[in-house]
């Protein structure tokens, strides 16, 4: 979510750079860096995990990253990589990726990118098409699109609404 908060704040200064002139506003030769944005995006991101982080140890709260299950055992317990752990709560946030089509199940699909991809671009893509129609496709089509990238995005009609 942070991620593509710094990004559609990049998008909204962009579009009132490019509103100036009708308030009066002379920006002749205003460029875009997307590699800058990057970098100060990136490492803000590592600054705010790193405070999220010391403030659950603060809290004296155990993060315990791995794969785990919950076990048959009469308390409540989840297993993680061979260790039990007991709790009166378990919480686990199971994260998520996206996953990617192989090319034999749609050719060409290896030279795509999933929406994770976005933020490990170096650059600003000249073009860019961007497959689906759920809120992250339409923000990141309009991002790119608002930051100078020619964008399309597919949508798949094969259901009338």
């Amino acid at each position: 979510i942070l991620l593509g908060q710094v990004m559609w704040n990049t998008a909204l200064h962009a579009e009132f750079v490019h509103d100036h002139a009708d308030y009066g506003f002379e920006t002749p030769g205003v460029k875009f860096n997307w590699r800058t944005i990057k970098e100060k995006r990136d490492a803000y991101v590592r600054r705010l995990n790193d405070i999220y982080e010391n403030n659950v140890k603060k809290a004296h709260i155990d993060i315990i990253r791995g794969y785990g299950k919950f076990t048959a055992d009469p308390e409540p317990t989840i297993e993680v990589d061979g260790r039990k752990y007991t709790a009166p709560h378990i919480l686990i946030a199971t994260g998520g990726r996206p996953a990617m089509p192989s090319d034999s199940e749609i050719p060409g699909a290896s030279l795509g990118m999933t929406s994770d991809g976005f933020f490990d671009l170096e650059e600003l893509p000249r073009r860019s098409v961007i497959v689906g129609a759920g809120y992250i496709a339409v923000e990141i089509a309009g991002i790119l699109s608002t930051l100078g990238s020619k964008s399309s995005l597919l949508i798949r009609q094969d259901k009338v609404m």
